[in-house]
């Protein structure tokens, strides 16, 4: 899956996020080794609904969880959580 043919980044919710990087198989620490300049408690904090990342960063998140899974599996998880 590649970011134009996935969702919206605003349009991904709390539980979502948690949920694709899950099914992707990553936990917050693998995220935090893939991603220049993100850390642990910027995805806790997206995960949770305190802060939000930029666009930017929620795009990169999109794109490394979705080369782990299909464009249905993540159009799956956004649409229904």
């Amino acid at each position: 899956m590649d970011a134009s043919d996935g969702p919206d980044p605003d349009a991904v919710s709390p539980l979502a996020w948690r949920l694709l990087r899950v099914a992707a198989g990553y936990d917050q620490r693998a995220v935090e080794r893939e991603i220049d300049e993100l850390v642990q408690a910027h995805l806790s904090m997206l995960e949770n609904g305190n802060r939000s990342l930029s666009r930017s960063r929620r795009r990169m998140l999109l794109k490394l969880y979705g080369s782990e899974l299909t464009s249905d599996q993540v159009r799956a998880i956004v649409d229904h959580f």
